[in-house]
């Protein structure tokens, strides 16, 4: 067995301990389900009148590292429907899932170990007390949860655990995630003033400040750079489209759910685009093409709209109203290599000016699964093959992905890690033979036939505004130059040295570096401390030594110290800014 699934086999054990502990002290709680996640696990539970908080998780702990011990053997048997009712009379819960699985022809398992039994399909330590050591898990948190993540369901309690192979690495992991509150983005966004969220606005719609909006904007122009010099030309599409082009796209029929509809005063149904891609499409086919006039290559940042549950938003990593810096080639199918291969440079070199490391998955369709895909065998595996030589041509080690494909071709996912090891999905390009097959895209080739073209979508942050919080987090807030909202602080010593900093001031902005600076309305002190919690790149504080010599002191925001006159300084920053070091 590989080290995950095994380790995800100890998680699903603790869940099942972590049920047997809660029903040790609270004899009338309902159980429901306790999955394994990526970081350990947890139990969906019905106290009834029963509060339980955080302080009650030692004394859980205590009895799950307790009953471990005896947990030596998992058995399970198969029983009837009504067998199964009768082992959780009384559990609403419990009698639902067991309904289900009757209703769906499915076997029903009962898995019991250390005297504990629970309703489940497997997957389990075969000897917990020997496999799972009792100092490599911890109980977390509790949480409220929907039944089924309905909201129209009850609120359970939700206990979630932590659990690893070993202490140590468990040890590391709280240890990241203290070092995660401290670089959470939504506290370094609010102390730097980048964005906001306004109950009259609503959740997942966040306010851009003018100094988050300097940062979104040169990040979009980073990648408008590298995508012009590559042949893409901007388009601009409206944020309303009948529902009828996501019927012929292929997309009402899986995320109809998921849209904000419109009703006209004419009773037609609109809806807010959720992507644009099938918009692209319309310009595409707005004209004939000839081969001669292929690749076709638009690119777009604009705002789609995805109406997610309040429960799922998370800051700007999880928003309704999300930014995409989009791009859309359409081409012929001997264009694709170069066109993948293309985009793929553009990736590499906008990530690598932030330090991540890129990793690749290969994210392809599940054939055992095919109603959740477009299209047929055929097509797919003409684009995963397409997508898998140019990864071997690459010379590339890549991530097995297989289901993780959208629904409407493969894909190559970019995997980075972050400065505290968390692992992120970055970019992504996706091959697509079936939107062109449905809208009829075709050019004409060589001979004057028509030929169906195909199509290649790539964001290259994916989403600004989850980007944007994977970056503050990566850096902490530590801004490069090109990017800071302020890259020069002057501080006047007193007011008799406002007039040099204004001036000051001045010089630097006419070469394009944003300077602030902090008048002799409050200590010196105090005017140096907001400076810095401003994260400044570079702080000068002006005083009659420096006004008179022209030679400054200049203290970068690692505490070193650099001299130097205004105008080295200015050619510095400059270089500086330029190559976006």
């Amino acid at each position: 067995m590989e080290n995950n699934e095994k380790l995800a086999h100890n998680r699903h054990t603790l869940a099942h301990l972590l049920a047997q502990a809660v029903k040790g002290k609270y004899e009338n709680a309902q159980l429901t389900l306790g999955p394994a996640v990526d970081n350990g696990f947890y139990y969906d539970i019905d106290f009834g009148t029963e509060k339980v908080s955080d302080e009650d998780l030692a004394g859980l702990q205590k009895s799950m590292v307790k009953n471990l011990s005896s947990w030596t053997e998992f058995t399970h048997k198969e029983v009837s429907k009504d067998e199964a009712l009768v082992a959780f009379k009384g559990n609403v819960y419990k009698e639902e899932l067991i309904n289900e699985i009757a209703d769906r022809g499915e076997k029903i398992t009962l898995y019991t170990c250390g005297g504990f039994t629970d309703l489940c399909r497997g997957g389990h330590a075969e000897n917990p007390a020997k496999e799972i050591p009792g100092d490599s898990f911890k109980l977390d948190r509790v949480a409220g949860a929907y039944w089924r993540g309905d909201e129209k369901n009850k609120m359970l309690t939700r206990i979630y655990g932590l659990a690893f192979e070993t202490k140590e690495k468990l040890d590391a992991y709280i240890l990241q995630q203290e070092e995660a509150k401290k670089r959470d983005h939504r506290k370094i966004g609010k102390e730097l003033g980048l964005f906001i969220f306004s109950d009259l606005v609503g959740p997942g719609l966040p306010l851009w400040t003018p100094k988050g909006t300097i940062i979104r904007e040169l990040l979009n122009d980073y990648v408008w750079e590298l995508r012009k010099v590559r042949g893409y030309q901007k388009v601009t599409i409206p944020h309303i489209t009948k529902k009828e082009l996501y019927e012929k796209s292929g997309h009402w029929a899986k995320y109809s759910d998921d849209l904000f509809k419109i009703e006209t005063r004419e009773k037609h149904t609109l809806v807010m685009k959720p992507m644009n891609c099938p918009h692209h499409t319309q310009i595409f086919d707005s004209e004939p093409r000839s081969y001669r006039d292929m690749p076709q290559r638009y690119a777009e940042t604009t705002m789609v709209y995805r109406d997610e549950q309040s429960g799922e938003l998370s800051g700007l990593s999880r928003v309704i109203s999300i930014t995409q810096d989009d791009a859309h080639v359409f081409c012929r199918e001997n264009q694709v290599e170069e066109e993948v291969m293309a985009v793929w440079d553009i990736i590499d070199t906008f990530y690598k000016t932030f330090g991540f490391e890129l990793q690749v998955r290969f994210s392809r369709h599940d054939p055992k699964t095919p109603e959740k895909y477009l299209g047929g065998e055929e097509l797919w595996a003409k684009a995963e093959g397409a997508l898998k030589n140019l990864m071997e041509k690459k010379g590339v080690t890549w991530i097995d992905g297989l289901g993780e494909a959208a629904f409407y071709g493969p894909k190559i996912d970019f995997i980075s890690r972050d400065s505290i090891g968390r692992v992120l999905q970055v970019a992504t390009v996706q091959l697509d033979f079936n939107q062109p097959k449905n809208f009829d895209l075709t050019c004409t080739n060589e001979k004057g036939e028509k030929e169906q073209i195909v199509m290649i979508h790539c964001a290259v942050m994916g989403s600004i505004e989850r980007f944007m919080s994977t970056l503050i987090e990566h850096l902490a807030g530590d801004f490069p130059l090109w990017l800071c909202p302020t890259q020069v602080a002057v501080i006047p010593v007193k007011d008799i040295h406002e007039d040099a900093g204004y001036e000051m001031e001045k010089v630097l902005k006419n070469s394009g570096i944003r300077t602030a600076v902090f008048p002799s309305n409050d200590s010196l002190g105090k005017r140096i401390h907001k400076a810095k919690a401003l994260r400044a790149p570079y702080v000068i504080v002006l005083g009659d030594k420096e006004k008179e010599s022209g030679m400054l002191t200049i203290e970068k925001r690692d505490g070193s110290k650099i001299q130097m006159t205004l105008r080295d300084l200015t050619a510095l920053l400059e270089t500086e800014i330029k190559n976006r070091s």
